[in-house]
């Protein structure tokens, strides 16, 4: 059977008015220790193209701040897991994340961006705690049916929605 797998903390703080909650981190993402860790995935091409900002060019612990400063937050639907790989279909015996302790960590929170299909979901679980719910194209290399100027459109509506472009 496969080993219980357990993901990564919240990021987010008091500033935090828009949380982008993936599935679960790859196992590039677990084995660094960081949101979006694979190289192909789109997460921190989006932001740094949504920013004017390399954030790829910096180091994680300063991603992270920028990411705090905006108002963004970074987050999984699931705790933990069990998966052999990184596809969302592989994830079996999946523990939920304690939302409500988001909303006491992000005060200001009022929205919550799936980041694809797996994470979208636990949508009505979010809605509600009161939180308006969206559903954004996967950034993950598995989704390679949109492309990158695609999935940016689709970003940049959120997040201009949420004064975060």
């Amino acid at each position: 059977m496969n080993t219980r797998l357990v993901g990564l903390a919240p990021v987010a703080d008091a500033r935090t008015r828009l949380v982008v909650l993936g599935s679960f981190p790859s196992v590039a993402s677990l084995a660094a220790g960081q949101y979006y860790a694979h190289p192909r995935n789109h997460f921190w091409p989006i932001l740094s193209a949504l920013w004017g900002v390399d954030l790829r060019a910096l180091p994680y612990p300063e991603r992270l701040d920028e990411v705090r400063r905006r108002g963004l937050g970074i987050w999984d639907v699931y705790a933990a897991c069990r998966r052999d790989g990184s596809l969302d279909t592989a994830i079996e015996d999946a523990e939920l994340n304690d939302f409500a302790a988001l909303r006491l960590l992000a005060p200001q929170l009022h929205a919550v961006a799936h980041n694809g299909g797996e994470s979208a979901r636990a949508m009505r679980r979010l809605q509600a705690l009161g939180l308006a719910t969206l559903r954004l194209p996967s950034t993950s290399p598995a989704n390679a049916s949109w492309s990158f100027e695609r999935k940016l459109a689709a970003w940049r509506e959120v997040f201009a929605a949420y004064d975060l472009a």
